[in-house]
């Protein structure tokens, strides 16, 4: 007869499981898979020290800044009165950014190449959440690529790249404006040039990482066109040379949904001197692209962490004298969140294989399929974090039990980020309407899925056909839709290309046929003898397949 479970039991339980995280890298064997796939398989111990530190200190420092009492607090002035602006952080923050920043992982965009290992970095920091500094993280990236592109200020890129988070330089971006949002062509903040250089006045709306030393803004030259042929983009730095604020004032802290511990504001410019540095359409290009894939990475940490909370609780939480993990319905919803995980994994490690270098223009095929990924990681991620809370229970909706509600509010800004999937849909529907940019797209997801998806890529390529031919408005209500379908697809040709590689991860062939399978059209599930199987295979513990 088994010994009913006592709370004292309960509670040892999830101690031990607690107690056995120790780290993010040892039980995502497709990570190391995806390094060796895309080449840098050299990266592996960095990002293994790495994802021990997540699991561990890091993980319960971001706890503590996220508490209500921890969030960044804004002090206006000193205490003899002189303006300072600043945003004061739980000293746990700080510590979080040295650690982070140690690891080089802004240090790396010095040198070509190295982005997948920055990413490979960020991604495993974001399974703590967005931790107060991912954003910060892809808005510094920003940064550099539009100086390393303008070939300006070296001085402030040695800063950018400096590992001593106590030395280091890290850059936003305000774009948006409260009449606009992503109607940018309808910013009103005015730049002038005076003998002494440019100046720029006005408000901004959105103004995340606002503790950054540099700010990248979108303004209008004085009698410049209307619309967006109008704008110039500078970067305002936070200080002048004597080391006192530039001229630019703080209304006020946001107070978001999520990423709470990163510090958003509304700011007002009052003539804060700024250097113009680029083309706007060219800047703007360069740091979308990057905050995009920055996102979708985040994205694909916050998957592992669902599947991870859900997988380790399935197996110490009893019902009914089993682990819960026994039942078919968990089973299932676990092995979803796996599958999803690996999902948002393969296409944005892709795209960061195939970045483009400072300067280059993005291939068309990766232009599409960076704001396409931008909207399949942001869709799917607030639904696993609700499956991985279902699993929970009502545990999964204790702050202070889980990451789980955190990972949820934050996973619902990784949608509006960077533009929302409107947005995104409408941009996606003009690259291929206009330059055609799908059929590259179209021709990649062939090569790397190769005999076994071309039939399902000819189709999907048929429907987008269907897709451009009509009049703008109707094509306009159901691009998401084609949007939507090719996810599967883009996903199974990514996976398939990586089985090829010797050493690949045995698991995703199995990854990819319950992907391709349960997102089918048509898919019955009575029907699905094999649907067992697959369950059984996604659910067992690493080394036991």
């Amino acid at each position: 007869m088994l010994t009913p479970p006592t709370p004292a039991s309960a509670r040892a339980a999830f101690a031990a499981w607690r107690a056995s995280l120790t780290s993010w890298w040892d039980d995502d064997p497709h990570l190391a898979s995806l390094l060796r796939h895309h080449g840098h398989a050299a990266a592996a111990p960095a990002l293994q020290a790495f994802g021990a530190a997540c699991a561990g200190p890091l993980d319960r420092m971001v706890v503590e800044t996220n508490r209500d009492e921890h969030l960044p607090q804004l002090r206006r002035w000193d205490g003899h009165g002189n303006r300072v602006e600043a945003v004061v952080f739980h000293p746990d923050y700080h510590a979080i950014g040295r650690a982070v920043y140690r690891t080089g992982v802004m240090s790396r965009y010095a040198e070509p190449g190295r982005e997948l290992e920055t990413l490979g970095l960020v991604y495993l920091l974001a399974q703590d959440g967005e931790a107060g500094h991912c954003c910060p993280l892809a808005c510094t990236a920003g940064m550099i690529k539009i100086l390393q592109a303008a070939n300006a200020h070296p001085e402030w890129l040695a800063r950018l790249y400096d590992p001593d988070y106590d030395t280091h330089f890290h850059g936003s971006q305000f774009l948006t404006e409260v009449q606009g949002g992503s109607d940018v062509g309808a910013n009103a903040l005015v730049a002038r040039e005076t003998a002494s250089g440019w100046a720029v006045h006005g408000e901004k709306w959105f103004c995340s990482v606002i503790d950054a030393h540099l700010f990248l803004v979108t303004a209008r030259p004085d009698g410049a066109a209307s619309g967006t042929a109008g704008l110039r983009a500078f970067v305002v730095p936070r200080a002048l040379p004597d080391g006192t604020v530039n001229h630019f004032e703080i209304r006020r802290l946001k107070y978001k949904l999520g990423t709470r511990s990163m510090a958003s504001a509304e700011v007002d410019f009052r003539g804060a001197v700024a250097h113009p540095v680029g083309d706007f359409r060219r800047t703007v290009e360069i740091v979308l692209n990057t905050s995009r894939l920055y996102n979708a990475i985040c994205a694909a940490g916050f998957h592992q962490r669902a599947w991870r909370e859900a997988d380790g609780y399935a197996r110490v939480r009893t019902a009914f004298g089993s682990p819960i993990l026994a039942f078919p319905s968990i089973a299932r919803t676990v092995a979803r969140l796996k599958v999803e995980a690996y999902a948002a994994r393969s296409v944005s490690f892709l795209l960061a294989s195939q970045a483009p270098a400072t300067g280059e223009t993005p291939s068309p095929a990766w232009r599409m399929l960076v704001n396409l990924n931008k909207i399949w990681t942001a869709l799917t991620c607030p639904a696993a974090m609700r499956d991985a809370i279902e699993v929970l229970g009502g545990n999964g909706a204790i702050e202070d039990f889980s990451v789980l509600p955190r990972l949820l509010r934050d996973s619902l800004v990784l949608e509006a980020w960077e533009g929302g999937h409107g947005v995104l849909c409408a941009q996606i529907l003009r690259d291929a309407k206009k330059q055609s940019l799908h059929a590259p797209m179209f021709d990649l997801l062939a090569t790397l899925g190769g005999d076994a998806l071309r039939a399902p890529l000819d189709h999907a390529r048929a429907r987008w056909a269907r897709l451009l031919a009509l009049p703008d408005a109707e094509a306009a209500a159901h691009v998401r839709d084609l949007v939507e379908e090719l996810r599967p697809l883009a996903v199974a040709a990514t996976l398939t290309a990586e089985a090829r590689t010797p050493g690949a991860d045995p698991l995703l062939p199995i990854v990819t046929e319950h992907l391709l399978t349960v997102t089918r059209r048509g898919w019955d599930p009575l029907d699905d003898v094999g649907l067992a199987g697959r369950i059984a295979t996604l659910v067992a513990p690493l080394g036991a397949r």
